[in-house]
């Protein structure tokens, strides 16, 4: 298939929109690139506005920080080591969980963002993209 392109993104986007379907809930599903460059971003009918940008920085700190979202929530916390990080980078950083980097051959080139519902279901819909991108034949 080639690297992480539209059509690629194409393809992760309609996992998640499958698996949100499944769930009942509209989100907004976001695909960037290595250089949390944004593929694309698909708002399905209904789901909240505010949930672009949400899904989009999910994505970008994923990239960001080559790793899920979802590993800051603990670390953020008042009095936590990480507490405040959620502030920098013109306030981009996610600190709940949605946003899981693409990984291959041991390298990030990408990420998704989910948003728009439940923690647990962003995450859940976020990881039907990456299930599904861990069987694309895609290049580094």
């Amino acid at each position: 298939m080639g690297t992480l392109n539209l059509n690629a993104a194409k393809t992760l986007i309609e996992a998640a929109e499958h698996e949100s379907q499944n769930l009942g809930v509209s989100m907004v599903i976001s695909i960037l690139d290595e250089g949390g460059n944004l593929i694309a971003t698909h708002r399905m009918d209904d789901a909240w506005l505010a949930s672009v940008d949400i899904a989009q920085n999910k994505a970008w700190t994923s990239v960001a920080l080559k790793m899920p979202t979802s590993n800051l929530a603990d670390a953020t916390v008042p009095q936590g080591e990480l507490y405040g990080l959620n502030t920098t980078n013109q306030g981009k950083i996610v600190v709940f969980g949605g946003g899981i980097p693409l990984i291959k051959d041991g390298k990030v080139i990408g990420a998704v963002g989910v948003s728009g519902s439940t923690v647990s279901h962003d995450v859940q819909v976020a990881e039907a993209a990456v299930k599904t991108f861990e069987t694309m034949d895609l290049k580094v």
